[in-house]
């Protein structure tokens, strides 16, 4: 008895190791194949010869999206570190929106592709608001507030890490008519 049930496992699991046949589903690497070519998606960055112009180009544009009060802009290198002004009141996710416009408008821009956006902290105000916060007896909820206020405000912004969204294609709801 035991020499059958031994042979008939010895027997299954032959059987199973032959079925299990090594595939290689992978797809051919690109690098071996000389006709794939990639098209360039990222605008280029333009070398930067007159820093204070530059500085100005950006300021200038940074101005132009609404909810902009001012912009200050910085050269060093090839980079730029663009200081936007909001107002003081505004809150996060709005000073963020417009961070995102700055910074999506500076995406197509030559000069902008590797600036960074950063939102002015107002210091002034947002301590005033802590003081305000913690005579209300909300110290610590007040203090995490206006700490976030400025932290929102202080990440900068990437142009290059905005993806630009494509239009949405919704399709004709399909209907199923029966008559």
């Amino acid at each position: 008895m035991h020499k059958w049930l031994a042979s008939i496992l010895i027997l299954l699991f032959a059987a199973t190791g032959c079925t299990t046949v090594a595939r290689n589903d992978t797809s051919p690497s690109p690098q071996n194949n000389g006709n794939v070519r990639a098209q360039q998606t990222e605008p280029r960055k333009k070398e930067i010869q007159n820093s204070e112009q530059v500085a100005v180009h950006l300021e200038q544009l940074a101005r132009g999206i609404n909810g902009v009060t001012n912009a200050h802009c910085v050269v060093f290198g090839n980079t730029a570190i663009v200081g936007i002004d909001v107002d003081a009141k505004m809150e996060r996710s709005r000073v963020g929106t417009i961070k995102y416009s700055v910074a999506e408008a500076f995406r197509k821009d030559p000069y902008g592709v590797d600036a960074l956006v950063t939102a002015d902290i107002d210091l002034a105000q947002r301590l005033n608001e802590i003081g305000a916060d913690i005579r209300r007896g909300r110290p610590i909820a007040g203090f995490a507030e206006e700490m976030a206020d400025i932290i929102g405000r202080l990440v900068p912004q990437l142009p290059r890490d905005i993806m630009p969204q494509e239009p949405e294609q919704q399709d004709a709801p399909k209907l199923n008519k029966k008559l």
